[in-house]
């Protein structure tokens, strides 16, 4: 099959196609999405778990070829949440992380929701967001928070948002964003001091002293990136007085236990939102896989907003 590797630059080139274990089925991929964590492995930074591909993809929509030992059935239309695998022709899916396809989605749009969804939807359960909560949302205008913006306020929430320029600040209140703030003008914290029922957070380091000030009593941040560094100071006394509580996951290193256990209560829970209409995709680039170099190099820039989408003939 093809497949991208990371060569000089990313490649389109012949590999083997995988061979499935007990519980898998093999997928063959109609779309990937693109998401931080590849362009991360890309650069060397962010290796897949053991035993999962080395090549690059976490999340991607199409149909079962093979069935392997599960119930499945051949030519059966799925979307997947990958430890890695995606960028390829073929990718062996245990069946614990195959979700329907969405009511009136395409498998291209599928694969821009996958992943984000499980991420969100995981997250905020662990952060307890509820109805009448302040959420604040940093990098409103990508992947995860075109998606965490319409998710909370499908929950009735009131949501803050950080963007660069105010052309992504406009996208995301066109999304249901309630307060935008763009980071470059403002201080987030200042705005939202003692604010904030619950912080998704991508940037880590960076932001954590500004994000604890932000906090509201008993308050949740949740990190989920490091796009601002690894290691920031903490004022523990700030977030004792705040009775505040910090999160930090991951998705991708979860057992496959655990990753069927958010596929399905995410499937159960958001793919309603989605059926209806409540959430939709913000599919904002499609880009055929043999220029996964280009799409990779676009989200580096920032230039886009929502997701980044490999199709596959």
């Amino acid at each position: 099959m093809r497949a991208i590797e990371i060569q000089e630059k990313l490649t389109l080139t012949e590999v083997p196609t995988p061979e499935l274990k007990d519980g898998e089925v093999l997928v063959k991929v109609h779309a990937a999405g693109v998401n931080r964590g590849d362009v991360l492995q890309a650069a060397g930074h962010y290796p897949p778990p053991p035993g999962a591909s080395e090549i690059m993809g976490l999340e991607c929509a199409g149909e079962i070829a093979d069935p392997g030992t599960t119930s499945r059935e051949k030519g059966e239309k799925v979307a997947c949440l990958l430890a890695g695998g995606g960028y390829a022709e073929f990718v062996a899916v245990p069946e614990g992380q195959l979700l329907s396809i969405p009511e009136g989605w395409t498998t291209t749009e599928a694969a821009a929701i996958v992943e984000v969804a499980c991420t969100v939807h995981s997250n905020m359960q662990l952060a307890g967001l509820k109805q009448s909560n302040t959420l604040l949302i940093h990098g409103g205008a990508g992947g995860i928070g075109t998606f965490a913006i319409q998710y909370a306020k499908a929950l009735g929430c009131t949501v803050a948002v950080t963007a660069g320029s105010a052309e992504k600040l406009a996208t995301c209140q066109e999304l249901g964003a309630d307060i935008l703030i763009n980071y470059k003008e403002e201080d987030f914290a200042e705005v939202m001091k003692n604010k904030c029922d619950v912080i998704l957070d991508i940037m880590g380091a960076k932001y954590l002293d500004q994000n604890v000030k932000a906090l509201a009593m008993d308050g949740h941040l949740v990190i989920i990136g490091m796009q601002g560094g690894v290691k920031g100071e903490l004022n523990i006394g700030r977030l004792l007085t705040k009775r505040g509580s910090i999160s930090a996951t991951a998705l991708r290193a979860r057992d496959l236990a655990d990753k069927a256990r958010i596929v399905r209560d995410t499937e159960a829970t958001v793919w309603p939102l989605l059926n209806d209409g409540q959430i939709k995709h913000h599919l904002s680039t499609t880009l055929p896989l043999a220029e996964a170099e280009k799409a990779h190099q676009l989200l580096k820039e920032g230039a886009v907003t929502g997701k980044i989408i490999l199709t596959v003939a």
